[in-house]
């Protein structure tokens, strides 16, 4: 009995999302939608490939210079709020908690369950490993974009990362990369919150209350 009312004393319960979390993911999705209009209308001005240019109505900016100068002030934005929201994610140990470990045997058991319609989000407090492994890997091509996007903005002065890509046009290369990747992952992030509502609801308002272990606590679960 001593052992149970110690467990339930070093547990703490707070929102889903805390505040700050909400903050910084509404100020990522702004800084990247900026980012990505700008992006499409400096990319027609020079074009990767000439098959392929943005119509004007999806693009953000009336010119190239005037994008530019869009384009700089969501990298900064994003930036900063990057920064924070990694370290936020790494100190409070809510990326540990969220999206470790994934396991190749688990992502492949989601994405069979997924193809059948057999893939539960009943608890929106855990994640699945299609989500761990889409969350993860989004952050990474995130950083990409913005090691990338120094090499497009100062390559000669950047030189030895613009050397890390191989040059110049290669930075280009996977700098369009990256932004696909990130489409991508905006349309299927939006598609799976209107499949289920009540993830929308818990960004904006927190969501339900789960149990944190204190993990100074001899009793605390490092798996959860």
């Amino acid at each position: 009995m001593t052992d149970v009312i110690a467990v339930k004393s070093t547990e703490r319960h707070r929102k889903l999302h805390p505040a700050a979390l909400r903050v910084m993911h509404w100020i990522n999705a702004f800084a990247m939608i900026i980012l990505i209009g700008s992006g499409w209308k400096i990319y027609n001005d020079e074009v990767l490939f000439g098959w392929l240019h943005f119509p004007e109505w999806m693009v953000i900016g009336v010119w190239a210079q005037h994008a530019l100068q869009w384009h700089f002030f969501a990298m900064w934005i994003l930036m900063i709020n990057g920064l924070c929201y990694l370290g936020y994610g790494i100190f409070t140990g809510r990326f540990r908690r969220k999206f470790f470990p994934i396991w190749p045997s688990a992502i492949i058991a989601d994405i069979r369950d997924a193809l059948h319609f057999r893939l539960a989000h009943d608890d929106i407090r855990h994640y699945n490993a299609v989500q761990k492994l889409l969350y993860t890997g989004i952050i990474a091509v995130i950083i990409v974009q913005v090691i990338s996007g120094w090499v497009l903005w100062k390559p000669i002065q950047l030189s030895e990362l613009t050397d890390l890509f191989y040059g110049f046009q290669n930075a280009r290369l996977v700098h369009f990369i990256g932004m696909a990747a990130i489409v991508g992952f905006l349309i299927v992030h939006v598609a799976l919150a209107l499949l289920v509502p009540k993830t929308i609801g818990a960004m904006l308002t927190g969501g339900p209350p789960e149990s944190v272990d204190d993990p100074t606590s001899p009793h605390a679960n490092p798996a959860r």
